[in-house]
């Protein structure tokens, strides 16, 4: 008989999971086990136990239960000599609550062997501040005086994990120091764990401390320019850095000059990722002016998507010019018209670089110019681009903001389009106006901790489909993936509140508290159908929309 293709695969997975392994590591990557209690974890404890000189596990890509982790933390309590935990992706569906112990017996049993990691991977275990807690004692003991690598990338950390995660490695840092071995961490990753400016500016005080990172992978914190500003200062203690990526958080032209003013003592750094960080002009000017200056082994710089008019790209083209080591320039989805566009391509085939420049094929055309109210669109737009903060921490910012010196912006910039506006009254026109960046504005406009809200704006968004306008039907439905991807992917999100809600509002489940339905349109159920098939959305919710649906 002829094998499942499913089966090959799965043979496949496997065999490369195996050929993946390092000596000395023991290794049960992508097997997809549940491992629930001490009987599920008989066969991986026996490996562990008859294992001479484990130094790495892998356990990435399997679920592991509060017994399960006790049991192989009893296995471990006798590997002196284990040095790298490869633990990314190993609680998917367990509770909150099962992770922190977890951790911590596995944490303990690190410290008792007396093992001296090098490396460890948590990341995509959605275990939030608590989590944190849990690896918050391994991380002050000696088990990390040695520690190189740390990376936590999609964990929920938020500001209250960012902060204790901060203090336990300055605690580290003094500890080993006192010992004579300061901790050295060299790369530090934690993206996507909407860590924000006082989980950022706390982190920066442990970088600054340290002042031996090499690489640096921040993207998507909801960090504006305090925290970009702090993290600017702790990277000009760290001289060995060569890779600094901060991807999708809002610089602006303040945080933008701060960075500039840190890569001018960055000597080693290669790799340079601000996209989507609205450095605007001025801060690419600053950028490209610190680029010329310094920065001799630079391969990559990114400033993509950050409304930089034509001037300015021109200005950071000529910065690369003597950089022999240059491998990509991207400046996609900038503000340079398609004049603008000509004359850096020009420019940097006049240097022989045309091969290094990423493509423009997003870029939104020339700002409009509008000097009036110009210098009120910028504040408007930075609160807007500020994470959910409290409205009255908005206005005192406000206040504050109009009554300090604002940088001058050239004449010429964009008018930033209204989120807000566009959810309150939809229109496919407007949701065009918001640019590509709109999912990610919708994304920070909506608080998705908030299940009924983010119903209403899934149905505000969904109500201007067209199926015969791809351009408004790829924007709805981006804006769809990002906004529900990024609710689903939030511990406190109520998947089944956000179904129960759309059931009322399309008039489909009556409700206590009188809600009004709304107008039930085709690209409703358009997207809806659209979203009922994606991934990230769970598919015990579903179920219950389709039964509801057929009716």
């Amino acid at each position: 008989c002829v094998p499942m293709a499913t089966d090959i695969v799965a043979q496949l997975a496997d065999s490369l999971a195996k050929t993946g392994v390092e000596e000395g590591e023991l290794s049960y990557k992508g097997q997809g086990r549940k491992l629930d209690d001490a009987q599920s974890v008989e066969e991986i404890v026996k490996e562990i136990q008859d294992f001479e000189g484990l130094q790495a596990l892998r356990l990435e890509g399997n679920t592991i239960g509060v017994e399960a982790a006790q049991a192989i933390a009893k296995a471990l309590e006798t590997k002196s000599e284990f040095k790298c935990c490869y633990w990314s992706d190993m609680f998917t569906g367990r509770l909150r609550s099962e992770i922190p112990p977890a951790l911590n017996s596995l944490g303990d049993a690190l410290m008792l062997a007396g093992a001296r990691l090098t490396v460890l991977d948590l990341s995509d275990n959605a275990f939030g501040p608590d989590g944190v807690k849990g690896i918050e004692n391994l991380l002050k003991s000696t088990a990390c005086y040695t520690l190189q690598e740390l990376r936590l990338n999609n964990c929920g950390m938020g500001i209250g994990g960012g902060k204790i995660l901060a203090a336990s490695l300055s605690q580290c840092h003094k500890k080993s120091s006192a010992e004579g071995a300061p901790l050295s961490l060299k790369v530090f990753v934690a993206g996507r764990n909407r860590l924000e400016n006082d989980g950022a500016t706390a982190l920066a005080q442990a970088f600054q401390l340290m002042g031996s990172l090499e690489e640096v992978h921040m993207p998507q914190n909801g960090i504006n320019h305090p925290g970009v500003t702090a993290l600017a200062t702790a990277m000009q203690h760290n001289t060995g850095l060569r890779i600094l990526n901060l991807n999708d958080n809002t610089f602006t032209e303040k945080g933008a000059i701060a960075m500039a003013q840190a890569l001018k003592h960055l000597r080693s750094i290669q790799v340079i990722n601000f996209g989507d960080c609205l450095v605007r002009p001025a801060g690419a000017i600053a950028i490209a002016e610190s680029v010329s200056e310094g920065l001799p082994i630079l391969k990559e710089l990114n400033l993509s998507f950050g409304e930089i008019t034509e001037e300015a790209a021109l200005a950071v083209a000529q910065a690369v010019k003597d950089k022999d080591q240059l491998e990509k320039l991207d400046l996609n989805g900038n503000c340079l018209g398609e004049d603008g566009c000509k004359a850096l391509k020009d420019s940097m085939e006049g240097m022989n670089m045309g091969e290094l420049l990423g493509s423009l094929s997003d870029d939104e055309g020339e700002p409009e110019d509008d000097d009036e109210d110009d210098d009120e669109d910028e504040e408007e737009y930075d609160d807007e681009v500020d994470e959910e903060e409290l409205e009255e921490e908005e206005e005192e910012e406000e206040e504050e903001e109009s009554s300090g010196v604002k940088l001058s912006t050239p004449a010429s910039a964009p008018r930033p389009p209204d989120v807000s506006s566009f959810l309150s009254f939809p229109s496919p026109d407007k949701l065009l106006k918001l640019g590509s960046k709109r999912a990610l504005l919708i994304e920070q406009q909506v608080d998705v901790s908030d299940a009924a809200k983010t119903a209403e704006a899934f149905l505000k968004i969904a109500s201007v489909y067209k199926e015969e306008n791809n351009d408004v039907k790829n924007a709805v439905l981006d804006s769809i993936d990002a906004l529900l991807k990024k609710a689903f992917a939030t511990p406190s999100f109520q998947g089944y509140n956000f179904v129960s809600s759309l059931l009322v509002l399309l008039g489909l489940l009556k409700s206590e508290d009188k809600v009004k339905p709304v107008l039930v349109v085709p690209g409703h159920l358009h997207t809806l159908e659209h979203v009922v098939r994606q991934d990230y959305f769970p598919k015990e919710n579903v179920a219950v929309l389709e039964a509801f649906m057929s009716r």
